[in-house]
């Protein structure tokens, strides 16, 4: 018998996002969906050896806004991970997350408009 059986290649993916959130499974603060846009902040005081490199992964790509699901994507993580790194990042003032531009699809009268337009074809 190993010493240590749960150490093995397929832990690899496992351990990596529970060490990345610190065993947490929830963000904190204000929610936000998969199509907020994150924007890195302007912080010209941070020193990148006390960011963990994930931290400014996320600083590089939201130099202009990415949505959440996207940034998670590019990031090769699960959405809950992401989703907890940018909380704490947010939390310590490194990124912004407003929530989408509304969308005009969402205006009953247009909704009524196309529906009309279909029950005509």
């Amino acid at each position: 018998m190993r010493d240590n059986q749960w150490l093995d290649r397929d832990a690899g993916p496992v351990v990596r996002p529970y060490l990345l959130t610190g065993g947490r499974t929830r963000p904190t603060g204000e929610s936000f969906d998969l199509l907020a846009l994150v924007t890195s902040n302007d912080v010209r005081e941070i020193d990148d050896l006390l960011l963990e490199p994930e931290y400014l992964e996320v600083m590089r790509q939201c130099r202009q806004p990415k949505p959440v699901a996207d940034l998670a994507s590019d990031l090769d993580l699960p959405l809950g991970v992401v989703r907890i790194l940018l909380s704490d990042m947010r939390e310590r003032g490194l990124v912004a997350i407003r929530p989408p531009a509304r969308s005009r699809l969402t205006d009953p009268q247009l909704l009524k408009d196309v529906a009309d337009a279909l029950r005509r074809l």
